[in-house]
């Protein structure tokens, strides 16, 4: 397990819940809310003015260095940097629970996460921090509490070892565009209040 961050703001100081800045375009959610567990099919672009304000305090917890985990890490990175978030990063070990623990112990906002090993972990241990948000690139949980979002879309919908996937893996689906879009669909559902749901995105 890894730690790493280049911000020097002291997390454990206090500060007032990060506040969104801008708002979704019509077409983001529908005009009924969303269930718990459900997914949702939101226009293309709807989350593009939604960004955190300044100092949101983000983990990336990632497992794993293969091709689809380094693409959604930088398209993280990159949305970090043009959205001045304070982001940190926890890489898992062996033990993925002992990775999503140091993680929620640094005191974050939110939790995103990229890795299909994490997510058997993430089952066992998001029902019971449900005061830590989450948000799931490219996979997903199979029963998510309301702390858990999740981004998906043809070609990434892993759901845990054992059950079905949403769409059949392809590798190939995790382009540039593809992760930009899902960290940014995901962190405006986040931030407006629409959390627990699977966001699929094309």
């Amino acid at each position: 397990m890894g730690l790493a961050g280049c911000a020097t703001a002291d997390w454990n100081s206090p500060q007032p819940p990060t506040t969104p800045i801008g708002t979704p375009a019509a077409g983001f959610m529908p005009e009924v809310e969303p269930s718990p567990e459900a997914t949702v099919n939101p226009d293309a672009g709807s989350w593009a003015d939604v960004r955190p304000s300044p100092g949101y305090r983000v983990v990336l917890l990632t497992s794993g260095d293969d091709v689809t985990t380094q693409s959604i890490s930088t398209a993280v990175t990159e949305w970090a940097q043009e959205s001045d978030v304070d982001l940190r990063r926890v890489e898992a070990g062996a033990d993925p629970i002992v990775a999503i623990v140091d993680a929620m112990e640094m005191k974050p906002e939110l939790i995103v996460t990229a890795g299909e090993d994490l997510i058997d972990a993430l089952a066992i241990v998001t029902p019971n921090h449900l005061d830590i948000r989450f948000l799931v690139l490219g996979a997903e949980l199979a029963e998510p509490t309301y702390n858990v979002t999740a981004v998906d879309w043809s070609g990434a919908g892993f759901r845990g070892e054992g059950l079905g996937t949403a769409t059949h893996f392809d590798e190939s689906s995790f382009t540039p565009e593809r992760c930009a879009d899902a960290i940014r669909a995901g962190a405006a559902a986040v931030l407006t209040g629409t959390t627990g749901i699977v966001l699929w995105i094309e």
